[in-house]
């Protein structure tokens, strides 16, 4: 089969031809169709997440057909359609795992990190972390919804009944996520780099209420912040607009360091919480709600020989939606 390999980190992907893997007995091997582009990937790239495997196939964003599966195998069929995301794998037995917090899991696997991913024609998943992929979106549709939907559905569900919702970073997750809280008759401010009027129009296309640079204030107070955009420095800017007993979600998993800013910010009850990976709850509720809102992925589309062009464009901000690599 044809990949994508990170050899290490700081050197781009080289094309590579590798054996197609074997499914153990709780795997299904998928022929991918299509597989997003993340900007994690970009982050597993740059040396920014530790340890990773390598040599590394990047992607969690993973839409394919199972074409074998491993002999404990029974929630899915031979030619079924699924999506592998972030969390790949879990250990089932820690502390974390036992208390329905599978997402904290000590011992937790992930899809194109610790695991090989999509950037391939084939690939291994465990069952467990596989969703079946509604007959509504096409592969290439599809593909965002594994990882800038469910992590922005877990951010928004993080944000609690906000009415007034701030989006910082407006990439994949906040387009999707803002048609869902639009779908909730919630206003959404989103801000975007200084300057980046084209990404403040693509905001107001999908659902956004008001849209601006980040570094300027919304147009009211907000009950919650969600920040997509891996800057510490938009913790404090989020937080000052922000009333008391609001929650800021820094959706991320990676963030440059968040400045000193004064208690006042912080005070009245504010609250500043990350979220990380996902449960397999969040899977089954957003990907049966995507098709009841009518959520349509913007996307932009590349082949897999083409992935390096595809991750430089969303480095610089030039990807509108989201980046899916399209194996044939």
């Amino acid at each position: 089969m044809k990949a994508m390999l990170l050899d290490s980190a700081n050197r781009p992907l080289r094309l590579a031809e590798l054996p197609i893997p074997a499914p153990k007995e709780n795997e299904v091997l998928l022929k991918v169709r299509a597989c997003g582009v993340c900007r994690t990937d970009l982050h597993v790239m740059d040396g920014e997440l530790l340890n990773p495997k390598y040599p590394l196939i990047l992607g969690h964003e993973v839409v394919g057909i199972v074409v074998e599966k491993g002999n404990k195998v029974e929630k899915f069929t031979i030619g079924q359609r699924l999506g592998v995301p972030w969390l790949g794998h879990t250990c089932g037995y820690c502390s974390y795992c036992t208390a329905k917090h599978e997402n904290l899991c000590d011992n937790a696997l992930f899809t194109g990190y610790t695991l090989d991913g999509g950037y391939t024609e084939y690939t291994v998943a465990d069952q467990r972390y596989c969703f079946a992929i509604p007959d509504t979106y096409s592969d290439a549709e599809a593909a965002p919804l594994l990882c800038a939907g469910l992590i922005g559905y877990r951010a928004l569900l993080a944000a609690g009944d906000a009415q007034s919702l701030g989006i910082y970073g407006f990439g994949a997750a906040a387009h999707i996520i803002t048609q869902v809280a639009h779908f909730q008759d919630r206003k959404v401010f989103a801000f975007t780099k200084p300057g980046d009027i084209s990404g403040q129009k693509f905001a107001i296309k999908v659902g956004a209420t008001w849209a601006g640079d980040s570094n300027t204030p919304p147009p009211e107070q907000m009950d919650a912040a969600i920040i997509f955009a891996p800057v510490g420095s938009l913790i404090p800017q989020a937080l000052l607009h922000t009333v008391k007993g609001g929650t800021v979600v820094c959706a991320g998993i990676h963030m440059s360091d968040i400045p000193q800013f004064p208690y006042s910010m912080l005070w009245g009850e504010r609250i500043v919480r990350s979220i990380a990976n996902l449960t397999r709850q969040d899977g089954e509720e957003f990907l049966a709600l995507a098709p009841k809102i009518g959520i349509k992925t913007e996307i932009e589309m590349f082949p897999l020989s083409a992935a390096n062009e595809a991750l430089d464009r969303l480095r610089l901000g030039k990807i509108h939606g989201a980046a899916v690599l399209i194996i044939n």
